[in-house]
């Protein structure tokens, strides 16, 4: 009896042991990836696009999903980029699918990156892929031991409910040598789970359900014979973030919050009904400036801020072809906002601190600065003819006179 008292004790030192290996020969300073991934928005929105083709299939009927080699490549960035900025580089080769993966860290004393590799492939006539491979760094590790604490860390962080969709509704996986093909069987349960885990961004209801009655408050409040600030929206939700979180939950109520306030702004987007009445947020008197700004904010938030910037960079191009031209302008809505959700999540010290400050900010000029003197409404030529490209030292001047800007504003100010 005491023996047997004694196992889960024994299970507990050897998990601690696993994972104390894992980060000795896992974590570095360098890269074993060359981090060039970059995303354009064609390439969210393929991303996005394949991350919804299982919710295609109806509730409890049997479909298949085949995903070519890059369609996998380019859902496993997106992902991984959703959390950290890093790479993964997959590849399907005798009939198994190769991983090798890395991720940058948070700030620590251990070491900037993770590496590992794995490999999935059948055993034993499973029509599910199994760990058949598995490195951290350098090291080694019998498969079955590395699963065993894989899967013992995923069921007791917030990744279960990740793994539970990723795995209870693919009853079966056939690896080819440019393809892959998912046996899919979904719930109804699971379809809602897929949409709102891998391409909404706010899925905190109850929370975001808060803060969309506070808009409705701040809207009906609101003088029709003024504008509305972005900041009659910013300041009073940061205020009760502030308020209803904790240095544990701050990251992700500043993520509901800029999420809620996005979709109200750039509501022609989201899909959320606005409230009623509805007025349009302004920056500088100009609401596009407003609605780049609170986007760049909500993707960056989200995903992380090279996707922002490549959002931003993509759209102002898209504009010089056949729209309203290039601007710098909005490019400096896009930067500080991207700035701005960067600080708001990126760990739990900088989420309070941004707490506290969008509390008391008077007006916009606090976390937006001025850029109405900048270049803008440029077509593409007039854009290739001053700058060339967005990798020019022209470019890269103006680029560097932006940050700048942002820097000496309150908000972002060190």
């Amino acid at each position: 009896m005491k023996t047997l008292l004694l196992l889960p004790f024994y299970g507990l030192i050897a998990f601690i042991l696993m994972i104390a290996m894992l980060v000795f020969f896992g974590i570095s300073d360098q890269p074993e990836l060359k981090l060039d991934w970059a995303m354009t928005q064609m390439d969210v929105t393929s991303a996005k696009k394949i991350l919804r083709e299982g919710s295609k299939t109806r509730p409890d009927e049997i479909s298949t999903i085949e995903l070519t080699l890059a369609d996998l490549n380019l859902a496993g960035n997106y992902l991984l980029n959703r959390f950290s900025k890093g790479k993964a580089l997959i590849a399907l080769k005798d009939h198994k699918i190769r991983f090798a993966v890395t991720a940058t860290l948070p700030e620590n004393v251990v070491g900037k990156y993770v590496n590992i590799s794995f490999r999935l492939g059948h055993e034993d006539g499973n029509p599910l892929p199994t760990l058949t491979k598995f490195k951290a760094g350098k090291l080694l590790l019998p498969s079955k031991v590395a699963a065993w604490v894989i899967e013992t860390a995923i069921k007791h962080t917030s990744l279960n409910q990740y793994f539970l969709l990723a795995t209870d509704p693919i009853k079966a996986v056939t690896i080819d040598d440019d393809k892959i093909t998912l046996t899919y069987h979904p719930s109804r349960t699971t379809l809602k789970t897929a949409r709102d885990l891998l391409t909404h961004d706010s899925s905190n209801k109850e929370h975001g359900n808060i803060y969309q009655g506070k808009i409705a408050a701040i809207v009906r409040a609101h003088d029709p014979n003024w504008r509305l600030s972005l900041a009659d929206l910013l300041q009073p939700l940061f205020a009760l973030a502030f308020q209803r979180s904790s240095l544990e939950t701050a990251i992700e109520e500043n993520r509901v919050v800029i999420n809620t306030i996005n979709d109200y702004v750039n509501t022609n987007e989201s899909g959320v009904k606005p409230p009623s009445p509805y007025y349009p947020a302004y920056l500088y008197k100009r609401i596009d400036l407003a609605q780049h700004f609170i986007g760049a904010a909500a993707i960056t938030a989200s995903v992380n801020s090279q996707v922002a910037q490549v959002f931003g960079e993509e759209k102002e191009l898209q504009d010089a072809q056949s729209g309203s031209g290039f601007s710098f302008v909005d490019l400096t809505a896009d930067k500080a906002g991207t700035r701005f959700g960067d600080l708001a999540t990126a760990n739990p010290n900088s989420a309070r601190k941004m707490q506290r400050a969008m509390s008391t900010v008077k007006d916009y000029t606090d976390f937006m600065p001025d850029p109405r003197t900048l270049p803008e409404h440029m077509d593409e030529a007039t854009f290739k003819k001053r700058y060339g490209t967005i990798n020019s030292a022209d470019y890269e001047k103006v680029s560097k006179e932006i940050d700048a800007l942002i820097a000496a504003t309150r908000i972002y100010k060190k």
